[in-house]
C-alpha cells in the first residue's frame, strides 16, 4: 500500500521504519524541517522499563491540589480555560485507584519491555550511534521510609517480569562512582541492570536518514497540516500548506496535536499536553560526569550521559499547549544537579528547552484501528514516548497488515476512537 504517516518524532519515524521493511510506499509529513525536532527533541534519553509506573496514582490528586499555592511538586496544574483540559483531568482521577495504577502499569511495562526488545533488534541489525549507554539505571531515595515504599511499590513491576534490585548507598556508589558526594545522603536506591539511555533525536534523525537512504521513504518536510477530510468511514486526504496528499493508508503519529487534528473528523483522543522542561549541559571534561542514567525521586530529576553533554529533566506541567519557559523554570533542577555530580558538566553553559508530552489518563498509547477503515492511530506514548516507540509502532504495523501483533495488546487500544 501508498501509507502516509503524519509526523515524523521518534513515533513517526518508527512508524515509517516498520512499514517500509513491511514493502509499503511510505510517505511523512512533518512541519519541521527534520525528524524529532518537537517532544522528541530534548527528552530524558532513558529507555526505561524500570521506571514504567503510571502517574495515575492515589498520591496523584493530592499533588495536583498542592500544586495550586505551591511551585515545587512534580506535577503542576495550571487553571487554564481549556475544558479539554478538565475533561482530561476528570478521567484522570478515575484512574487514580490503586487497582487502577496497578491495571495500568502491567500494560505499560509490557509494551515497554517488547519496545525495548525491538530497539535493541533494530540497533543489532542496523549499528545506529546515538549515544547509547547500557549497564542499568538507578533510581534514588534519600530518605528510608520512601526508599521502604519503592521497594514495596516495585512489586508492581517484579510481579510482571522486571528484574529490579534494592541497593544501599555503598552499592549505589559502586555502580556509579560519580555518586560518590551523595554516599551519606541517599537511603538506597532501586537499580534496574536492563535499563538503558541515548539521545532520542540524534537516533530519529539517523533513521529517518536511513529510511530515506535504504527503503525508499520520502519525507516532506516543512509542511503543515492543514486539515484531515474524510468521506464516510474512510479518509480522502490531508490537505496542507503544500498541496493535498492522499493514501491507502494513514498512521496518526502526531503527539500532543493528534486530538486537535482528530477532532476534526469526529475522534475523541483522551490525549492532553504535560509540559516537561529539559537542559543539556556540556561536560566539557569534567571528570564527575555520571555513566549511568537515573532519577532522583526526591526531587523527580533525571538524568543521562549523551557523548560529551549531561541530560536532565523534570516536572509535569498542566499548562496546555504553551512551551515557553525562562530561566528561573530551570533552577531547581540546576541545583539537584550540582548537589549529586559537583564535578559533572560546566554548569554555566545550559541549553534549555520544553516540550509537550502526549498523556493519556491512564498513562497507556492508544494504537491500532479508529473508525476510519483507513486510519490507524499510534499516540499517546507521554513521557515514556523513547521507551514505547519501537513496540508500539510494531502493534500498529502488524494491524495494519492482519497479523496478530507479538504480544497482548489489552489497554492499548480503545475501541472508541
Amino acid at each position: 500500500m501508498k501509507v502516509l504517516v503524519l509526523g515524523c518524532g521518534i513515533i513517526g519515524v518508527t512508524t515509517a521504519y516498520y512499514a517500509a521493511r513491511d514493502g509499503h510506499e511510505v510517505h511523512v509529513i512533518d512541519r519541521q524541517d527534520g525528524a524529532a525536532k518537537e517532544t522528541s527533541f530534548s527528552n530524558a534519553g532513558m529507555i526505561a522499563p524500570g521506571h514504567a509506573y503510571t502517574w495515575a496514582s492515589p498520591r496523584a490528586p493530592k499533588i495536583l491540589w498542592q500544586s495550586l499555592f505551591r511551585n515545587d511538586t512534580a506535577l503542576r496544574l495550571k487553571l487554564v480555560p481549556d475544558p479539554y483540559m478538565w475533561l482530561w483531568c476528570w478521567k484522570f482521577l478515575s484512574e487514580c485507584k490503586a487497582e487502577r495504577t496497578a491495571i495500568n502499569t502491567a500494560h505499560k511495562l509490557r509494551l515497554c519491555r517488547y519496545s525495548q526488545s525491538s530497539l535493541q533488534a533494530l540497533v543489532g541489525e542496523l549499528g545506529l550511534d546515538y549515544h547509547r549507554v547500557t549497564g542499568g539505571a538507578l533510581y534514588l531515595y534519600r530518605q528510608a521510609e520512601f526508599f521502604d515504599a519503592g521497594v514495596r511499590n516495585m512489586k508492581i513491576l517484579t510481579d510482571n517480569g522486571l528484574d529490579l534490585q534494592p541497593v544501599d548507598a555503598a552499592k549505589v556508589v559502586e555502580l556509579e562512582p560519580a555518586l560518590s558526594g551523595m554516599r551519606d545522603r541517599v537511603a538506597g536506591a532501586i537499580y534496574c541492570p536492563t535499563d538503558e539511555s541515548g539521545d532520542c533525536h540524534v537516533f530519529a534523525q539517523r533513521l529517518a536518514q536511513y529510511c530515506a537512504d535504504k527503503l525508499g521513504v520520502k519525507f516532506h518536510w516543512s509542511t503543515q497540516i492543514k486539515r484531515i477530510e474524510a468521506a464516510g468511514d474512510r479518509i480522502e486526504k490531508v490537505a496542507t500548506d503544500r498541496g493535498n496528499f492522499t493514501a491507502d493508508a494513514y498512521v496518526m503519529a502526531l503527539g500532543a496535536y493528534a486530538p486537535i487534528l482528530g477532532r476534526q473528523i469526529g475522534l475523541g483522543l483522551p490525549v492532553y499536553p504535560v509540559k516537561g522542561y529539559a537542559m543539556t549541559i556540556p561536560i566539557a571534561g569534567k571528570n564527575g560526569a555520571p555513566r549511568l542514567c537515573g532519577v532522583d525521586e526526591h526531587n523527580l530529576v533525571a538524568w543521562s550521559r549523551m557523548g560529551d553533554r549531561l541530560r536532565l529533566t523534570a516536572t509535569a506541567e498542566f499548562s496546555g499547549y504553551d512551551t515557553s519557559h525562562k530561566p528561573s523554570d530551570f533552577t531547581h533542577m540546576l541545583n539537584v544537579a550540582r548537589e549529586l555530580f559537583p564535578d559533572g558538566a560546566d554548569y554555566e553553559h545550559p541549553s534549555m528547552w520544553a516540550g509537550l508530552r502526549p498523556m493519556t489518563p491512564k498513562g497507556t498509547p492508544i494504537l491500532g484501528p479508529s473508525k476510519h477503515k483507513n486510519l490507524w492511530l499510534n499516540a499517546g506514548q507521554g513521557h515514556m514516548g523513547w521507551t514505547m516507540s519501537f513496540g508500539s509502532s510494531k502493534v500498529v504495523i502488524d494491524m495494519m497488515a492482519g497479523r496478530k501483533p507479538a504480544i497482548d495488546t489489552t489497554g492499548l487500544t480503545l475501541a472508541a476512537a
